[in-house]
């Protein structure tokens, strides 16, 4: 619905300053807002619950990889193998969104399932081909079925997506009182209030916070 409305804003503007070339009220019609809704963020054991039900060895890491530094699935789906650097102990992550480079950390205990995996697999470029010896990729849609279908046999009741993995991450991250600024490098935030808003589901972060009802008598 705001999409079409902004759309048509943008068809307007356009007809009337290029095409027409004539002034027109329409600068004066404001782009719609979309309603910001809260992340759903999965807590540590709920994260355990669907990795372990994720029947695909290869698609169980690939999500664990999206967990363990917040990437996003088109991300991970580009990994090379040349990306994950033991000696920094980092994963490199080339033309993220807005064709930005970034690094994030390597898990030591993730580095050890994909020196497994690796051993088992021999991926020659891309880290998770999708097939055993393949030179393509997943696809994004293979792997949200996946996600989708572990999230039922896990029995989770939250509506959950592999974007919900990159929520969790950052989650989790801010309840273990990292920096704020330093969770927006790691998920390439272009703007500090977009990793701001995980502190609203930040349920650790809000036990801590005393309301003031705490110093009135009792009623």
């Amino acid at each position: 619905m705001w999409c079409d409305f902004n759309q048509a804003v943008c068809a307007l503007r356009f007809l009337y300053r290029i095409t027409l070339g004539q002034a027109w009220a329409v600068p004066h019609i404001p782009f719609a807002k979309h309603p910001r809704r809260l992340p759903t963020v999965l807590c540590v054991a709920e994260v355990q619950r669907l990795l372990a039900c994720v029947k695909n060895s290869r698609q169980r890491l690939l999500l664990a990889v999206i967990y363990s530094g917040g990437l996003r699935l088109s991300e991970a789906l580009h990994l090379k193998v040349g990306d994950i650097d033991s000696q920094r102990m980092v994963i490199r992550i080339r033309h993220g969104k807005g064709n930005k480079d970034r690094e994030v950390p390597l898990s030591p205990c993730l580095l050890t399932w994909l020196r497994q995996y690796y051993r088992t697999y021999r991926p020659s470029d891309h880290l998770f081909p999708g097939r055993p010896g393949g030179t393509r990729p997943w696809s994004p849609s293979t792997i949200q079925s996946a996600c989708r279908q572990a999230a039922a046999r896990a029995g989770l009741t939250k509506r959950v997506t592999v974007h919900t993995l990159r929520h969790s991450f950052a989650t989790h991250l801010l309840e273990h009182k990292e920096d704020i600024r330093v969770i927006q490098v790691l998920l390439g935030h272009k703007k500090l209030e977009t990793t701001a808003l995980y502190a609203q589901v930040a349920t650790e972060v809000l036990r801590e916070v005393i309301s003031p009802l705490e110093g009135l008598p009792s009623p």
